[in-house]
């Protein structure tokens, strides 16, 4: 099954069940008007939303065109949205960025941040900075999981039952801001501003053999500027799995229905070393500090510049067939403008 909210004159959205194909959507308000309400009650919403997903299918459920353009993020809010570093490889090469030492416990204890939930991104709306000369814009590919309620203490194993879909994102990261915001032991804010999800969230029987339980074994193809930028596995060099993650965010407090949890950038090692562009044979980058630190590794200092205004990423997944299963975020940057007044 694969949900959407389509954007309308509430916060919120409104819910559809959209097709396979991404080409025909139904309305669900009857069932849940959001994707929250459905989330709060999963167990009895779920298989009503099942069941107009089936008719879309064969043709006995009544629908209308769906347009990515039309879709607001799945949740357009959320009441948590936790990152984690699962791809310990960028960990690594973006710490070296900015000359932090890499603790040995990150290869067995997840990094994780809280992201602002309250304002997400539509996957099509643009990026609006006021500044790209200092902030380093970055783009960053990730996987996420949506969850149902999560009990605190839940083991790995218990959490992964706990996953009801799994979308994309990206993760807007100002690479400017970073070192500075980091320095006062505090986490980050200004330098996580809000972030993009796919236009489509879907459930984990649409994944078919790609998802093993924990982990989404598919390339992230991430293209920047028309041109083919990243094309990592999201199965491969995932330190830890979607369980882990899940477990990691409730070792000290339960997680309501909605709770996103984020895979930190996608990131695959090359023969055991960093990773190469696409252009030269390999699986490329799903953000540009993990080039930046390539060229500085190689060359003694970065050569591709963060993103400038009128640049534009494009992040999607696509099946064995070649089929899109959530959609394209495809986002342009522009210059915030100051309103008179």
């Amino acid at each position: 099954m694969k949900l959407a909210t389509l954007k309308d004159s509430t916060r919120d959205g409104k819910l559809v069940v959209v097709s396979r194909d991404l080409t025909r959507c139904s309305e669900v308000g009857h069932i849940a008007r959001t994707l929250q309400a459905a989330l709060d009650d999963w167990a009895h919403v779920g298989p009503r939303l099942q069941r107009v997903a089936e008719g879309l299918e064969t043709g006995s459920q009544p629908f209308t065109r769906f347009h990515e353009h039309d879709a607001a993020s799945p949740l357009p809010r959320a009441y948590q949205w936790a990152d984690g570093s699962a791809y310990v490889n960028h960990v690594e090469l973006v710490r070296k960025a900015r000359n932090a030492e890499m603790p040995a416990t990150f290869w067995t204890d997840p990094l994780m941040y809280q992201g602002g939930s309250d304002s997400f991104l539509a996957p099509r709306a643009p990026i609006v900075m006021p500044d790209d000369e200092t902030f380093g814009i970055d783009m960053e590919g990730e996987v996420a999981v949506i969850v149902d309620d999560v009990p605190m203490g839940v083991s790995a194993e218990e959490a992964r039952h706990a996953i009801r879909l799994i979308m994309l994102v990206n993760d807007v990261s100002l690479r400017g801001l970073i070192p500075a915001e980091l320095a006062k032991g505090f986490g980050f804010f200004q330098s996580k501003p809000s972030s993009a999800f796919s236009p489509v969230a879907v459930t984990l029987d649409e994944l078919g053999d790609a998802w093993d339980g924990g982990k989404l074994h598919l390339p992230l193809l991430v293209d920047y500027n028309g041109k083919p930028f990243g094309r990592a596995n999201a199965g491969i060099d995932m330190t830890f799995d979607f369980g882990q993650l899940i477990a990691h965010a409730a070792k000290t407090r339960p997680l309501v229905a909605g709770t996103i949890i984020g895979s930190g950038t996608v990131s695959n090692k090359l023969d055991g070393g960093p990773g190469k562009p696409v252009g030269e044979g390999g699986a490329g980058y799903s953000c540009i500090a993990e080039i930046r630190m390539i060229e500085t590794i190689e060359s003694g200092g970065p050569k591709t510049p963060f993103m400038k205004f009128g640049d534009t990423v494009r992040i999607e997944m696509k099946d064995e067939s070649g089929h899109s299963i959530f959609g394209a975020i495809e986002q342009t940057v522009t210059k915030l403008e100051k309103q008179q007044g």
